[in-house]
């Protein structure tokens, strides 16, 4: 989900919340991980390839400007941060740290293999911060904790359109709608939702008897 398409899809993850008991274990898996996708990358055509280009050269400067603006901001690259030497508009999946949640590059969406790990102290506190960006398309939260799922799910919890549990951000289930909120919003595609974005609400009330209702002590003769 964080460098799948290369970063490049409207529900990539930008961010990963950890909370502190587990940041370190995670930062370090996923290093493992990235190392494996750049193991296979190459052409998107050919079904060994885990990982392909960006689509233009707009795109790799795109990447190359917010990385030095993350760095410039005091963040930290722990893996990639390079544009790849090889014909195409390849460039390395990155992980960045050590930025605040409401640093600037963080809070904005790059279309990029950009990840920044954001340590927290709490479920409340990971849901603040997942809410405090513009963007409203998708979230997603790991946990084994049924409170906690239901409160993700909630109104107090995620604001996006899209609320996972236990999978990926990115993807979408094909009889779900599909939108999101705030500056992601925009209506809904797929599911039952979908249509409803045609049509305009309407309350009827059909009196089927042959009384009419009146208010207390009038009378209609």
């Amino acid at each position: 989900a964080c460098c799948g398409t290369a970063g490049q899809r409207c529900t990539t993850t930008r961010r990963l919340i950890l909370h502190n008991s587990v940041y370190d274990t995670v930062l370090e898996r996923l290093k493992k991980s990235y190392a494996t996708v750049m193991g296979r990358l190459g052409d998107p055509l050919d079904e060994t390839t885990l990982y392909g280009p960006l689509h233009n050269a707009q795109a790799v400067e795109n990447y190359k400007q917010t990385l030095a603006e993350a760095v410039k901001a005091g963040g930290k690259i722990e893996f990639g941060g390079k544009v790849v030497n090889r014909d195409g508009f390849f460039v390395e999946p990155t992980i960045v740290t050590g930025l605040s949640y409401d640093s600037p590059v963080v809070q904005k969406e790059t279309f990029a293999p950009i990840v920044y790990l954001l340590k927290c102290d709490s479920v409340e506190q990971a849901v603040r911060w997942n809410n405090s960006v513009k963007q409203g398309l998708s979230s997603s939260i790991f946990t084994k904790d049924l409170g906690t799922i239901f409160s993700w799910i909630g109104p107090k919890g995620s604001d996006c359109g899209i609320i996972n549990v236990n999978i990926p951000t990115n993807g979408a289930e094909i009889g779900g709608a599909f939108g999101g909120e705030k500056h992601t919003g925009g209506g809904r595609e797929s599911g039952s939702d979908s249509w409803k974005q045609y049509m305009r609400r309407s309350t009827i009330t059909i009196n089927y008897s042959k009384e009419l209702p009146l208010a207390q002590g009038i009378k209609f003769e």
